[in-house]
């Protein structure tokens, strides 16, 4: 799009922030003292919470205000909104100042939960995972702006006549659902803050302050989205079926974000599952649009579901999307299985609990079977019109170019076979740190993913489907101590999990895989950025893993720190680790681009939007909490599309 519609979408926004800002900035002050806690100064923590030395450090300073909520993490997703909406067309307004109000309505919810020291504002309600800030903000806006990458990428494959207006409309309704899920999810923090609060006596203005604050933000955002919606349909059926569809999936995500937190406690930060579920409810939204259309036919001729928000996916597509949601609901239909039938009353003789045990795993492998070959399959073959059954359109598939494929299975199995043979062994024998010898996997991610990205990523789609579609089993076979896997598995496993990890759920392999999966399955239709689909292998295969190594052996410097429990102290990140991995990624790119030259693709880039792409999320990796793995490829790549 041309450069002063592009500069139009920022003006609009930060005029909305100027009207604000007044208010906001006065919010603060009363929002500290509320709590005992000095405008100017960090003397309010508990000695032993103090970072003395920086008090020494600064001689005395007063420390302002404002060092006491934005700290690096908040200071890096700003620079993260403001440059996607500095690249978003006069034709994306709306969506733009829909990100804009939902990322300050983030930003007054994380400040409120992460203020208080001494409790956790949602214990009463779920146990989120300890030692660590909410990650509000992180967690409301990487899809959404993520989304709004991908619609102006889209816009400028639409300019070129690459894209149809049909993709696109789809892209925005999932947009808009994405934003909605999100919205929707705090809006329930909201509610639950304004409980604790209510429990809480103020004598200040703060509180009714930050409640009417709240209030704007949630009714600015619904507004948007409605004159959004009306604007584009002009009142009628199409566009209350359109809301209706919009709102119900934010119904969904505010239902699942509750039963993920209180299923799995102490697993995930507040942002972690809200990243998760916004990311479930937009993949089972998208299935469950694309069933309803295939049954719905004659929707169409009335206008209620209208043709173009009905797009054609491929057939890779549709058998991971069919395996992934099958995967992901057969554990509530075993458990339905194993209730019924009795299967979770102890036994206390040996000998029956042997045989209760094979019973039970015998109903486990014949349920997964079904699922397998005959309920999935049939999803597959009907909303896709499959010409054969869809595994042995995989095996036709895969033996296409068997040369090709067969050659790359043996050198992945090869090379996965000695990599988990060797660290599983140092991991047992040696004293190597377990966080170094996890960066070792990140390095094999590169060994293994690039050379199939550059000449076979079709087949990588569908083994990334494949690999997750394991993941998935052998998870429920160790959460369910299915016999005679269950405990091998368990004890496996133990060997690679970290302090994000939990004994309920291991998830450290989950984020790893679709950390590098998830850029390339999202540039499988119009993607004119080469570099787009690397941006999980660079960022975390390379960027992370340099950080990691260089930080731990030669890091001096480290990087001061805003959290729950410290107030500018000091990170275990250090400056060193980050320059090492902003500097191998760009390292990383120079190399990459000729090869990709040699297939066909342009850099159509400027390599000042690169290096920015890469300083943001190499930032973001120093200075965030949350689960690296998630989001940092996520934020890479939507800057990447840029």
């Amino acid at each position: 799009m041309d450069k002063p519609g592009a500069r139009q979408v920022p003006i609009v926004y930060w005029s909305i922030c100027f009207t604000l800002k007044t208010r906001f900035l006065n919010f603060f002050p009363e929002f500290f003292q509320k709590k005992n806690f000095p405008v100017n100064g960090i003397s309010h923590l508990q000695p032993e919470k103090r970072n003395i030395g920086l008090e020494e450090e600064l001689g005395g300073m007063a420390v302002p205000a404002a060092l006491q909520w934005m700290n690096g993490e908040r200071g890096v997703l700003v620079l993260y909104i403001a440059r996607i909406l500095y690249a978003a067309p006069i034709s994306l307004l709306a969506e733009s100042i829909a990100l804009g109000i939902l990322s300050l309505f983030a930003l007054s919810l994380e400040i409120s939960a992460d203020h208080d020291h001494d409790r956790d504002p949602f214990s009463r309600f779920f146990k989120t995972r300890p030692g660590v800030s909410s990650g509000i903000l992180l967690g409301a806006v990487t899809l959404p702006g993520l989304m709004l990458s991908r619609l102006i990428q889209m816009l400028r494959g639409l300019s070129l006549n690459e894209v149809g207006v049909a993709e696109l409309e789809n892209l925005q309704l999932q947009y808009w659902a994405t934003f909605a899920s999100c919205f929707s999810v705090l809006v329930c923090f909201h509610v639950i803050l304004q409980r604790q609060d209510n429990g809480v006596p103020s004598v200040d203005s703060c509180s009714n302050w930050n409640k009417r604050f709240s209030l704007s933000c949630i009714a600015l955002c619904a507004g948007i989205c409605c004159i959004a919606f009306s604007a584009k349909y002009q009142f009628g059926w199409q566009m209350v079926f359109m809301l209706l569809w919009v709102v119900f999936h934010g119904l969904v995500a505010s239902k699942l974000i509750q039963r993920i937190l209180r299923t799995f406690p102490a697993c995930v930060s507040i942002g972690e599952a809200l990243l998760v579920t916004s990311g479930l409810v937009i993949y089972f939204g998208d299935m469950l649009q694309n069933t309803v259309a295939k049954i719905f036919g004659y929707w169409t001729s009335l206008g209620y579901l209208p043709v173009q928000y009905v797009v054609k996916r491929s057939e890779i597509s549709t058998i991971i999307q069919g395996m992934t949601v099958g995967l992901l609901l057969f554990p509530l239909f075993l458990k339905l299985i194993f209730q019924i039938s009795g299967h979770f009353k102890f036994v206390d003789i040996s000998r029956e609990r042997a045989n209760h045990e094979m019973k039970k795993s015998f109903i486990f492998y014949a349920s997964l079977a079904f699922l397998l070959i005959v309920v999935i399959p049939l999803w597959m073959q009907f909303v896709h019109d499959f010409h054969m059954h869809p595994l042995f359109w995989v095996l036709d598939f895969v033996f296409s170019e068997p040369l090709k494929t067969l050659s790359l299975c043996t050198y992945w199995i090869a090379l996965i076979y000695a990599s988990v043979t060797r660290f599983y062994n140092i991991s047992k024998n040696s004293k190597t740190e377990r966080i170094l010898l996890r960066k070792y996997y990140h390095l094999m991610a590169v060994v293994i993913f690039v050379p199939a990205l550059i000449l076979q990523p079709e087949f990588l789609d569908l083994a990334f489907g494949a690999a997750l579609a394991v993941f998935l089993i052998l998870e429920i076979i160790r959460v369910w101590r299915i016999w005679p896997l269950g405990q091998l598995v368990h004890q496996f496993m133990n060997a690679f999990t970290d302090h994000r990890d939990s004994e309920i759920l291991v998830i450290s392999h989950f984020s790893l895989l679709l950390g590098c999966a998830l850029p390339i399955w999202l540039s499988s239709g119009f993607n004119d950025r080469p570099l787009a689909p690397f941006a999980g292998i660079l960022s975390l295969g390379i960027g992370d893993t340099m950080a990691s190594m260089v930080g731990h052996k030669y890091g001096v410097l480290r990087w001061s720190k805003t959290g729950r429990y410290y107030i500018l102290s000091l990170s275990e990140k250090t400056i060193e680790g980050t320059a090492a991995g902003i500097t191998s990624v760009l390292v990383a790119c120079s190399v990459l681009l000729p090869l990709l030259a040699t297939t066909g693709y342009i850099f159509s880039q400027h390599w000042f939007s690169l290096l920015v792409a890469v300083t943001t999320s190499g930032l973001l990796e120093a200075y965030t909490a949350q689960l690296d793995n998630a989001f940092i490829p996520l934020v890479f790549y939507s800057l990447l599309c840029l």
